[in-house]
This record gives structure tokens, C-alpha cells and sequence, in this order.
């Protein structure tokens, strides 16, 4: 019962556009019970996985839509369905908890309410899906504006990407070269009977056949291997390192990208990573920390050029811009819940500032490369198009590899089931000075 309720609450709050799974989720975590914690993380993650399609189905459930106030008991009920439709959890079991769940909430007079609902979607269920099969939330499990952008951008994908999304994410490691090779560590993992496979774009990367708690991992807490996906993994050997160069990582937390760089490169010059959140910046020296690396950490704003003024001018630089994360859904299914078309606008503002900020610390002749885990263009191959048509020094470099799809400028990866995430990279030289 207090699972459930937990659950409702975190949900709720992801209604009302307060906080994200990332920040919610762990002090929900630390007052369950251990016991109960990975039901907690699953419900909570499930619910947002399927939210579209439960809401379509509230939406008939119910007569009238609840109060604002009562965004909890909507969380509740979402909650519920999730259990009855995609969990394994018992229908009585599954019933009785989540209807208990509204004492914990304070919400007693709903008890009928979630009873009623629930019951209702056991007895019509089938009727219900019917009615509903056509309606494109319900079969993506994607919210409208989404479902449109993604049809726009990916015609012959979409569906693909709509069903990638709703899957659990795979586990993928990055191995530290300064402590073994990919093979070796691969040998290591076959000794201990954990299955895994190298990923096939990544020369460093492995993707275990089941997830598992990462610490128990051979030789993790000593730095041997990180948690990064395989597409956010390409971003190091897109900067061409070597060494003697002066690295800027310019949104830098919580750091896997910055470790990577070094870990390919150990003869770097000087590697310099900024972020605008001291928090998030603590998590980035944590990592590098267990993996005994070092870097310039800078607490500033990279739209703000003037916090950046004591910087001196890079070899290479990583933008890795905030944007709005549909390349990742499937790792953060939040996104269906607080994200919105105006997001996009201002995200869009904020990477052409980045970008254009970025360029004044670039050396003549350097590079910079521009990425993002968006699947969407107007965050991507359209901001390269237009910094590129108004700077007469700024060269795209077209990317000629095996994976993801040439673009008129960059490279995009869609997510793949059990592959890579969705991610966006472009290369722009600046012309040599004279």
C-alpha cells in the first residue's frame, strides 16, 4: 500500500510540472523499505512509460475529470491501471493496494472511486482497447504534439522509434582503456557467467545481456568500467584527439563524456569541463574521482559569455547542448509527462547561444562538435544549417561512418531495441587564421 501511495505521489508531482523522476525518485526511494524498492522504481517508471495510453483510458472511465487538487488521485488511478495492464502483479492484488493506497494519501472518500475505476477496466477491458485502437496516444503511448513532431521528422521510422521508446533500455558499459582492453574485460565478465556482447559502433563499449547492479560489477568501484550508452560513447572520437591539445567539454555534467576524453587520450594538454550547476558539477568530480582522472571543473553559464572570459581559446570542443531529451525517452519516460511544443522553442534559444559561445574560445583550425540525445531536427541539422550559413569561418565536416543517417548536416541515430539511443553529432572546423 505505501508503494502505491509513494508511487501516486511522485507521479502527481510529474503532473503538476514539479521536479523530474531523476530528482523525485530518490527520496521516495530512501523512505521505502529496501525490500520495496524496486517495485517502487518500476511502478514509477512503468506508469510514465505508459501514461498516454492510460490517460486514454481514464478518459473513458470516467465521467468527469478530477479537480485539480486531486492530481494524486490521478496518479493513483494511472498507477493502478499500469498494474493491471502491463505488470504481473495479481488483478485482486493490484485492486485492493492501490484502493487501499488513498488512506496514505488522505484521500478516504476516493476509495469507491479507484475501486469503481479499476473494476470497470477488469470487466470492459476489451471493449475499451477497441474503442480506442485507433486513437494514436493510445497505440504509441506517446502524447499528441509528440507522435505529430516525430511523424514529421521520421515519416518511414516513427513507428519504430514509438515502440523503441516503450522498451526498457538495455545496459551498456563504457570500458576504461587505461585499465583494460575490451576484450579482456569481456573475458573477465564470460568468467564470472555474466553475458555480455561488445556494441557495434563503440570500440569501448559492451551492453550486458540483463541488467544488474552495476557496484558488483568486476573491478567497477575501481574505475575499470562506466555506465554511458553507446551513442553518447561516439562523442570522444568525434573530436579527433591528440596529444597536446586543450579539451573544452562545454556542458559537462554529470561527466561521462569528460571521463571518456580522457580516458582516450591521457596525454591531453589541459581538459577544462563547464556546467551551470554546481550540484550536478559535484556528481562529475565524484565520477572522476572513482575513475582517478582530472579535469578543470568551471561552475558557469554557457550562454553567458562573460563567465566564460578567463577561459583560453581550445584544440577541440564538446557541445553537448541541453535539449529535449526524445532520443532518450525510453531511459527517461518522464519526458511524455513534462515535456511540451513551447520546450522546444526556448531549448532551440539556448543551444544557438551555446554554440555561438562556444565558437569564440575555438582556436583557428580547430574543431568543435556538436551533439545532442534529441531526435528531432529543429534542434539539430537545422541549428547547424543556420550557424553554418552565417559564419563564413565555420566549415562543416561531413561524418562518413557506418551508423546512424547521413543528414545534410550531421549524423542522426534513431534508438534501436537493445542498440544505441537516439543522438545527434555534427563536426564544424574553424578556418585557420590568415
Amino acid at each position: 500500500m505505501k508503494t502505491r501511495s509513494a508511487a501516486a505521489r511522485v507521479i502527481a508531482s510529474l503532473l503538476n510540472q514539479q521536479g523530474s523522476l531523476s530528482s523525485l525518485l530518490p527520496e521516495a526511494m530512501a523512505r521505502t523499505p529496501d525490500k520495496d524498492r524496486p517495485l517502487l522504481q518500476e511502478i514509477c517508471y512503468g506508469t510514465c512509460r505508459w501514461q498516454p495510453q492510460l490517460q486514454c483510458l481514464l478518459d473513458l472511465l470516467m465521467d468527469k475529470p478530477l479537480r485539480n487538487k486531486d492530481r494524486d488521485v490521478l496518479a493513483l488511478l494511472l498507477v493502478g491501471l499500469y498494474q493491471l495492464i502491463h505488470m504481473r502483479v495479481p488483478d485482486h492484488a493490484a485492486i485492493s493496494t492501490t484502493v487501499q493506497a488513498t488512506q496514505a494519501l488522505k484521500k478516504p472518500w476516493a476509495k469507491g472511486l479507484v475501486n469503481g475505476v479499476l473494476r470497470r477496466y477488469q470487466r470492459e477491458a476489451e471493449t475499451l482497447e477497441q474503442r480506442l485502437r485507433e486513437k494514436p496516444e493510445f497505440r504509441f503511448a506517446h502524447p499528441e504534439w509528440l507522435i505529430d513532431a516525430i511523424t514529421r521528422a521520421w515519416p518511414g521510422e516513427a513507428e519504430q522509434i514509438f515502440a523503441a521508446n516503450n522498451q526498457h533500455p538495455p545496459l551498456t558499459l563504457r570500458v576504461n582503456r587505461r585499465h583494460f582492453s575490451r576484450d579482456d574485460y569481456l573475458a573477465l565478465l564470460l568468467k564470472q557467467d555474466i553475458s555480455a556482447r561488445p556494441t557495434p559502433f563503440s570500440p569501448d563499449g559492451i551492453t550486458l545481456a540483463t541488467a544488474r547492479d552495476v557496484e558488483k560489477l568486476p573491478h567497477f568501484v575501481e574505475g575499470a568500467v562506466s555506465i554511458q550508452d553507446e551513442a553518447a560513447q561516439l562523442s570522444a572520437q568525434m573530436l579527433d584527439l591528440a596529444p597536446g591539445q586543450i579539451v573544452l567539454d562545454a556542458c559537462c555534467a554529470p561527466g561521462g563524456k569528460t571521463a571518456h576524453i580522457l580516458e582516450r587520450e591521457p596525454l591531453l594538454r589541459r581538459v577544462v569541463g563547464l556546467d551551470i550547476s554546481e550540484q550536478r558539477l559535484e556528481r562529475t568530480r565524484e565520477n572522476l574521482r572513482r575513475l582517478s582522472l582530472e579535469a578543470e571543473l568551471i561552475e558557469a553559464d554557457a550562454t553567458q559569455p562573460a563567465t566564460w572570459s578567463e577561459l583560453a581559446a581550445f584544440d577541440r570542443i564538446l557541445v553537448d547542448a541541453p535539449c529535449s531529451a526524445t532520443g532518450v525517452i525510453r531511459r527517461h519516460p518522464d519526458i511524455k509527462l513534462l515535456r511540451s511544443p513551447e520546450d522546444i522553442e526556448r531549448l532551440i534559444r539556448t543551444q544557438q547561444a551555446i554554440l555561438e559561445n562556444a565558437w569564440s574560445l575555438l582556436k583557428p583550425g580547430g574543431l568543435l562538435v556538436y551533439a545532442t540525445c534529441s531526435i528531432l531536427p529543429a534542434e539539430n541539422r537545422e541549428i547547424i544549417s543556420g550557424f553554418v550559413e552565417s559564419h563564413s569561418d565555420a566549415e562543416h565536416l561531413p561524418i562518413s561512418a557506418d551508423w546512424g543517417l547521413s543528414q545534410d548536416f550531421g549524423r542522426q541515430l534513431l534508438p534501436q531495441p537493445e542498440g544505441h539511443d537516439g543522438f545527434y553529432f555534427a563536426r564544424i572546423r574553424k578556418a585557420p587564421s590568415g
